[in-house]
């Protein structure tokens, strides 16, 4: 037993430093950076499909000593909170399964709950996020008005005293007004599509290197629980309301688009299953995604297909079309 917590704590070491080391590369502000900053929640992850959850909890708490003690105390709680936590209880639900038959038959936890929780663990810390700016509506909108016209001046070598100017913007306060309102739910969003990807990127690496224990979901079969609806409703409406409500229903309207925009692609992956040409679909369904997605529009059309699969079941309509698979060809005597 002994061994085993000493085996836990070295894997928890070593992956808290590398998810450390991840974060800390935000320093050098170089766009690198931005790209292994993503991938800060993969090790924890890591941590917790291929050794356990406990090993996943020392990888962050050894993360929030090292950040704090390196840069600010701060981030003793900010790391856990932002990052550490949400990528433990990921880690921690993908291998909760429950028995289900007599004969040691198990269901593991399905997917789509798996993205459920993403979205609403990313609309919960990007709440957090923008808390820290202030406790209205009002004030976090004036103090990101305030960082973007300071990012702006630093960008363009503008004094505080001279008046802002960004060639080819006509009204550069405009600019700043639309970068306000659209922040935070951008941030949910990438936070939805960070969560997403590193989950997937670390069942990999564990599938890879034979330590995951369950085996890999078919993911064209997710689905999302009903409930998902739901709350998209009741938070799409919230959203209207004035003040401070209405910015924090907009956060889970924008996460769990992105987990319909998911589901979206699972359903893409289904309906081509039995397509010739189905390799050369996805893979043009995923090109034009990273190309156009800065645009918000590949998101939205994914997000309306998996909405309407999730309405009227498409996957299942499509199958029932197709019939039957053939009969294979009589054996030859």
């Amino acid at each position: 037993m002994t061994k085993f917590w000493w085996h836990i704590g070295l894997v928890g070491l070593a992956a808290g430093l590398c998810s450390a080391l991840l974060f800390a590369s935000l320093v050098s502000g170089s766009a690198l950076s931005l790209l292994l900053a993503c991938l800060v929640p993969l090790p924890i992850m890591i941590a917790a499909m291929g050794w356990s959850h406990w090993a996943s909890l020392a990888a962050v708490a050894t993360a929030a000593i090292a950040l704090g003690l390196a840069f600010h105390p701060i981030l003793l709680i900010g790391f856990p909170l932002s990052i550490g936590l949400p990528a433990w209880w990921l880690g921690y639900l993908t291998l909760l399964a429950r028995p289900i038959g007599p004969n040691g038959e198990v269901e593991w936890y399905p997917v789509g709950r798996l993205v459920l929780w993403a979205a609403c663990l990313s609309a919960l810390v990007t709440l957090i996020g923008l808390a820290q700016f202030g406790s209205s509506e009002a004030t976090i909108q004036q103090t990101l008005r305030t960082t973007f016209e300071h990012m702006l001046r630093a960008q363009l070598a503008i004094p505080a005293n001279a008046p802002l100017v960004v060639p080819g913007i006509d009204d550069p306060k405009r600019l700043i007004d639309m970068l306000v309102t659209a922040l935070p739910p951008a941030a949910a969003v990438m936070t939805t599509i960070t969560q997403l990807l590193n989950l997937w990127l670390a069942g990999r690496v564990v599938l890879i290197s034979g330590r995951l224990r369950r085996p890999w979901p078919d993911i064209a079969a997710t689905r999302l629980p009903p409930v998902a609806m739901a709350v998209l409703a009741i938070a799409f409406a919230a959203s209207f309301l004035p003040g401070l409500p209405g910015m924090a229903a907009a956060l889970p309207v924008a996460s769990l688009l992105v987990a319909y925009a998911a589901l979206g692609f699972a359903v893409m992956h289904g309906v081509t299953r039995h397509l010739q040409g189905r390799t050369a679909v996805l893979v043009g369904l995923y090109a034009g995604f990273v190309l156009l997605g800065w645009s918000g529009w590949p998101i939205l059309v994914m997000a309306l297909l998996g909405l309407v699969d999730g309405a009227v079941d498409l996957r299942r309509r499509v199958a029932a079309t197709r019939g039957p698979p053939p009969m294979p060809p009589p054996e030859r005597t």
